[in-house]
């Protein structure tokens, strides 16, 4: 994930929560999934999410560090 340093703090703090929220709700449709295919899907894809929020997460410290 790409982002130079004139990204606003702001901007970086919504998509990791918006990564979070994303998380949870794939995390919830997988739980809630009678059809396993679609709990793998789902579980697959907030696992991306979740990754993507640790990466956001490492960029604010960083940011934040500066």
């Amino acid at each position: 994930m790409a982002f130079d340093g004139d990204t606003p703090m702001t901007e970086l703090e919504d998509r990791l929560e918006r990564f979070e929220t994303l998380t949870a709700e794939c995390e919830l449709i997988a739980k809630l999934a009678t059809d396993s295919t679609k709990r793998e899907v789902y579980l697959r894809l907030g696992e991306q999410y979740r990754q993507l929020a640790v990466d956001m997460r490492q960029v604010i410290a960083t940011r934040a560090a500066a």
